[in-house]
């Protein structure tokens, strides 16, 4: 029979008492907290600056805090995070106790932290002028250690009422006052990957050296056609590419750190005319061959590398005079630093003229933007690629593209010409072609004055009319319609849409041409018309599936 454990219970009120006494809150030996490596470029973080002006006790308990979180004995917080709480959040807030200790006259303890102090470093937050996004961050980290060391029973914390510590809601809005990275317009875009292949091309050519510099360029081609995270592509392992069950293909397999869990993004590895429909993403062949490149170059540098970087792809000889021959890794510096190269080397400018703000973020919307360019609107097609749920997917990474602003300026120029010549309201054209009663006309709603908004009906409605006018509106619908078969349910299609583009061929061109309303000039030129620049009520991409419930 084995032997039972035996579990010791700890006395958190004596804890307590042993952080407060004085001998206890003195500053101790060690104030230097090791970060050791990590995608951050911050390896350690010093407390002694605040220690002995008159926060001791809360200082000694934060510092007791973090190094708990790097040995993972309360909560399993990546370092990188750690470095922020104590970069981001606890630097100002030490700040903060210092003068409100000075202003009371008395070194402050552990039981000083309440509601009281909870606002007022929320007002010397505002009054430091930093943007909402950053006082909402920089209360949000101090909140986590603190809420750390509360379950530890190392303060007494006030969980709900009027005197909580903590408000609920202390910066309302906060989300709204971050816009978060705008994806790249097209001439951008263009602009950026010429700069960034060719300055990438050294690594490509012969037995040359991989510099950060150069490595960080080789970084920024792949996030651009694959979208990932700035910390999974930074330590992405030697042997990130797998096997595909197809042919021709190649896995991307990258560590993400958020959930514990590896994603996983296609790669071509051979050239191929044939046009990827699936929602899992082919990329060029050039991304394969330059990581496998990278992997070239820098396996004698892994052999030589510290124990923690012998599995990273992106590490090279420094060139800092106190690193100078030692072998490291990308971090978030030495990427900020190539990027800011790369842009001033080939002048890329922002629409404004001013030198274009780039950063992996930034390419991930690029990239996200694009799929769902090209997927035709398909959001749940698009989510997959980008690794995130469809909701994530539609509320923070897409923006209205160019097309969409294109579109709503001529819907703008329209209302201004019909408020200028008095006709609003007025016409009865509709997006299909036009109809001589929109209110009370066959498939119309029939109640309260409703507009008739059956547009799938219109080729059977004996109110229907076209012009040679309306044809472009007429063939906009028509390869709305056809673009729609492939994702449309088959039952639903023969039921409600196959008829569409066969009673327009029969029963308006066909018919109009054999009546010379007609030329087939005209059809022809609305028809390719239409196909590449559609009406702008058919240019959405999911207006069909939109009026369903209005059928």
């Amino acid at each position: 029979m084995g032997k039972r454990k035996v579990f010791v219970n700890t006395d958190l009120a004596r804890a307590q008492a042993d952080i407060e006494r004085p001998e206890a809150s003195r500053r101790p030996r060690e104030t230097v907290v090791a970060f050791g490596h990590s995608a951050s470029a911050r390896r350690t973080f010093d407390f002694a600056p605040w220690y002995r002006i008159g926060i001791d006790a809360i200082v000694l308990a934060c510092q007791q805090q973090i190094e708990r979180f790097l040995d993972k004995r309360d909560a399993d917080v990546e370092v990188t995070t750690i470095t922020v709480y104590c970069t981001e959040g606890l630097r100002h807030f030490f700040k903060y106790l210092a003068a409100h200790g000075s202003a009371m006259g008395r070194p402050l303890t552990l039981a000083d932290i309440t509601r009281d102090t909870v606002d007022g470093y929320l007002l010397y937050l505002r009054d430091g002028g930093w943007s909402t996004a950053t006082q909402h961050l920089r209360y949000s980290v101090v909140k986590s250690v603190l809420l750390a060391m509360s379950r530890r029973g190392v303060f007494a914390l006030v969980d709900s009422g009027d005197d909580a510590t903590f408000p609920s809601n202390p910066l309302p809005g906060s989300g709204r006052h971050s816009k978060g990275e705008a994806p790249l317009p097209r001439k951008q875009r263009q602009a950026f990957a010429a700069a960034v292949k060719t300055s990438v091309m050294p690594l490509l050519a012969g037995d040359a050296e991989p510099t950060g510099t150069l490595l960080a360029y080789a970084l920024l081609i792949v996030a651009l056609h694959t979208g990932r995270n700035t910390t999974p592509l930074l330590e992405m392992p030697f042997d990130c590419l797998h096997d595909h069950p197809k042919q021709g293909t190649t896995f991307l397999v990258l560590y993400k750190r958020r959930g514990h869990t590896t994603y996983k993004v296609a790669l071509r590895s051979a050239r191929s005319g044939d046009r990827i429909a699936e929602s899992t993403l082919t990329l060029r062949p050039t991304v394969t061959q330059l990581i496998r490149r990278v992997i070239e170059l820098t396996e004698p540098l892994r052999q030589e590398a510290p124990v923690v970087l012998r599995k990273r792809v992106w590490v090279y000889r420094s060139r800092r005079s106190d690193h100078n021959g030692s072998v490291t890794a990308l971090n978030f510096h030495t990427l900020s630093d190539a990027i800011s190269k790369l842009v001033a080397d080939h002048q890329l400018k922002d629409a404004d003229g001013q030198p274009l703000r780039l950063n992996v973020s930034r390419l991930r919307k690029t990239f996200v933007t694009r799929v769902h360019e090209i997927l035709e609107g398909d959001l749940v097609a698009t989510a997959v690629a980008a690794g995130n749920k469809p909701h994530i997917t539609e509320r923070y990474y897409l923006r209205p593209g160019e097309e969409a602003q294109r579109n709503w300026q001529f819907m703008v120029q329209c209302l201004v010409d019909e408020l200028r010549s008095g006709t609003l309201g007025a016409t009865e054209r509709t997006p299909v072609g036009r109809c001589s009663d929109i209110k009370t006309g066959e498939f119309a709603p029939k109640h309260g004055g409703a507009l008739c908004q059956s547009f799938l009906n219109c080729l059977r409605c004996r109110n229907y009319v076209v012009t040679g006018d309306d044809l472009w509106r007429l063939f906009s619908f028509y390869w709305r319609v056809l673009r729609e078969q492939p994702r449309t349910d088959p039952h639903r299609w023969r039921q409600q849409l196959a008829r569409i583009p066969r009673l327009i061929e029969r029963d308006v061109v066909a018919a109009g041409l054999a009546s010379k309303v007609f030329t087939p000039a005209l059809v022809d030129a609305a028809r390719e018309r239409a196909r590449n620049d559609p009406h702008p009520f058919w240019a959405g991409p999911t207006i069909l599936s939109d009026l369903e419930p209005l059928e």
